[in-house]
């Protein structure tokens, strides 16, 4: 929750442009500074700083819900709480699809079809909700340069053939898939932060990251002394963003 974004705690559009000039950008940066470096930067008084402490820690904290709430939240409207895979028997180990609000890993062996899985999902992503999918917009972040707009474009005219009957539609879908290519583990992480915005703008109902483990390869050594410890760090930053994002948009990532 705290790497919500500072203008969705409801501040003023000038004071988080003020606090961006200092890279303050998200609740978490806003909350680790001292009521001194506050006041100084948003030329505000020690009252005043005080309160604004007090709505940036209100409006990321986690909203408590009993366990009968999430219960009669998935009753009321169970398809809503699942992306399916449109794969009967996964659907039915998976008690309905890929779940939204939480993360989801995929794992096997080298060249078992996990980039195939993901751009399906894609595709389902975008279809709308008659047909199973979220009618929404989807990022895409590829970390091996795998991703192939013309494989994604055969899978959704060969599964659905009667839906993406015409060039416009397919274009549609095309549009509504967003890629970003980022190489290292520090491009990567960055991209997670910058997501909150876009989910909102664009109307994003799926994240994939395909895929992480390519660039924890390729930058820790767990051999040499201290890598462990850093690719242990980078790998619950990036989970806790992620988490973040899942449960406060309720989409599967």
């Amino acid at each position: 929750m705290a790497a919500k974004k500072l203008r969705r705690a409801r501040l003023s559009q000038e004071l988080c442009e003020r606090l961006g000039r200092y890279q303050i950008t998200t609740c978490q940066d806003f909350l680790c500074l001292s009521l001194l470096e506050l006041m100084k930067m948003t030329g505000q008084s020690y009252r005043n700083v005080q309160k604004l402490l007090r709505k940036v820690s209100l409006a990321c904290a986690p909203k408590m819900q009993t366990a009968y709430e999430m219960k009669v939240k998935r009753s009321v409207n169970p398809s809503s709480a699942f992306l399916s895979t449109t794969l009967h028997s996964l659907d039915k180990v998976l008690h309905g699809g890929v779940p939204c609000g939480s993360l989801t890993e995929i794992t096997s062996p080298p060249g078992c079809g996990k980039t195939q899985f993901c751009i399906m999902m894609s595709v389902l992503a975008t279809l709308p909700g008659s047909m199973g999918g979220l009618d929404g917009a989807v990022i895409y972040i590829d970390t091996e340069s795998a991703f192939s707009a013309e494989r994604l474009v055969e899978i959704a005219g060969n599964r659905f053939p009667t839906y993406f009957d015409s060039d416009e539609k397919l274009f549609c879908m095309t549009r509504s898939i967003h890629l970003y290519r980022e190489l290292t583990c520090g491009s990567v992480l960055k991209r997670i932060k910058s997501l909150e915005e876009e989910i909102i703008s664009k109307k994003v109902k799926l994240i994939i990251i395909d895929s992480v483990a390519s660039v924890v390869r390729k930058e820790f050594d767990t051999k040499l002394q201290g890598n462990l410890a850093e690719r242990s760090n980078f790998l619950a930053r990036g989970a806790s963003l992620l988490k973040y994002l899942a449960e406060e948009f309720s989409i599967p990532v």
